[in-house]
């Protein structure tokens, strides 16, 4: 209908109405041609809470092919923390080249791989198109739905990509399988046709719901270890995975979202390989802070500054020191809890030395000690061989570096639930 329809429309039985009945009358036009309009409402809703995220990492860069992703459909697997009755994701080109159009979205529960549960898949659409074009640089959320997100449970996410995109931002090591499958739109598919297997969350940063419960939501931020890099890849396996499965078997425990703000090989300070990130500090405002409803984040990242120091030269304490500070005063003025996280032994990795060690020790006094944080979680003592203090336990460890799945839950085990309430 065009507006000078609904003008039209003003008029009942050859008479004019009063100006308050037509404004009246216009309103209830426009909102039969609209629907409803109560997205604007709903996306303003406080209850809105993260309940899964994936921070961007892949960097352009000139061994980068572009993404040849053409005709395609997605189907990117996430593990929901808290349930929700509502719900709403949020795309990413933030690394792209150039815009990118998504030609439709679904998300649905996962059955197993690349299947979704029959009858559990609903569309997703953006400002009210099922397609979106998301410019370079920018995110795009979709619009609330009604669904019943189940707390810690697969979602599927499926994307259709109908031209070449160039290159897709991306969560490059996710530890968890993936699908992508060429031959047009199968977003509302239960079964993916001819699909592969990728390691990437491409696009998809987050998801949201809206909780009964009116829960806020923990950021655990840092680098491969909280990543969960030497998990079993789509166990859910990873250190903030485990907590979460603690806090929601304790029935004494006041409810958190649990998202994983981690990306392998990140550094606080610095940033090297295209595949691990913007350094800390660059990416805290886009993966943290953005994010819906955070009152708490841990941190726990600073090895990597240290074992991948720049141009060869051993990064000190102090430098590390001083960036911890800065996302220190950026959380609080946010109004968010910060408490840190030890950083664990790496003696037998390959990257260790023992000036590096020494400069590890420097941090974690500062952590324990500095009085700066408001909370302290030690991770170190969680995973630590007793004998050899600067090695992780052999059993919980494959490579001295990452934690497998036994180091992880020993982590998350360490965790004081009360420190978040």
């Amino acid at each position: 209908m065009k507006i000078s329809q609904c003008f039209d429309a003003l008029t009942i039985t050859g008479k004019s109405l009063s100006w308050r009945s037509a404004i009246a009358a216009l309103l209830l036009v426009t909102l039969s041609i609209a629907g409803p309009l109560s997205h604007a409402q709903e996306q303003s809703d406080p209850r809105w809470v993260t309940t899964w995220t994936a921070s961007p990492s892949t960097l352009p860069g000139q061994d980068d092919p572009q993404d040849p992703a053409q005709d395609q459909t997605l189907r990117l697997i996430s593990h929901s923390s808290v349930g929700g009755d509502s719900v709403r994701i949020r795309l990413s080109n933030t690394h792209g080249n150039g815009p990118i159009t998504v030609g439709a979205a679904s998300i649905a529960l996962q059955s197993e791989g690349s299947s979704i549960r029959a009858g559990s898949s609903a569309a997703l659409s953006f400002s009210g198109q099922a397609s979106v074009t998301i410019p370079k640089g920018a995110v795009a959320i979709s619009d609330a739905i009604n669904y019943p997100v189940p707390q810690m449970s697969n979602l599927s996410v499926s994307l259709y990509l109908p031209a070449n995109n160039g290159f897709l931002t991306a969560h490059a090591l996710s530890n968890q399988i993936n699908y992508l499958s060429a031959g047009g739109d199968q977003t509302q598919s239960t079964n993916l046709s001819n699909a592969s297997e990728t390691p990437a969350w491409p696009l998809l940063t987050a998801i949201d719901v809206i909780s009964p419960d009116s829960v806020s939501a923990i950021a655990m931020v840092g680098d491969s270890i909280t990543d969960g890099w030497g998990s079993t890849a789509s166990a859910n396996q990873r250190w903030p995975n485990h907590f979460s499965r603690r806090l929601f078997a304790d029935s004494a425990a006041k409810k958190f979202a649990v998202v994983n703000a981690g990306i392998s090989g990140n550094r606080v300070t610095t940033e090297g390989n295209a595949r691990f990130g913007q350094n800390l500090q660059a990416r805290f405002e886009r993966d943290v802070l953005a994010l819906s409803n955070v009152t708490h984040m841990v941190l726990m990242e600073g090895i990597n500054d240290i074992g991948m120091s720049p141009s060869g030269d051993l990064i000190s304490s102090a430098e590390v020191i001083a960036g911890y500070r800065q996302v220190i005063a950026r959380a609080h003025a946010a109004g968010i809890k910060i408490i840190a996280a030890t950083l664990t032994p790496y003696e037998g990795a390959a990257y260790f030395t023992a000036a590096g060690e020494n400069v590890r020790q420097q941090i974690n006094a500062f952590i324990r000690d500095g009085g700066e944080f408001d909370g302290v979680i030690d991770f170190e003592k969680a995973v630590q061989d007793p004998t050899q203090p600067s090695r992780i336990l052999p059993e919980f460890t494959e490579d001295n570096l990452h934690p497998n799945d036994a180091g992880y839950k020993a982590m998350a085990d360490m965790v004081a639930i009360d420190l978040f309430e």
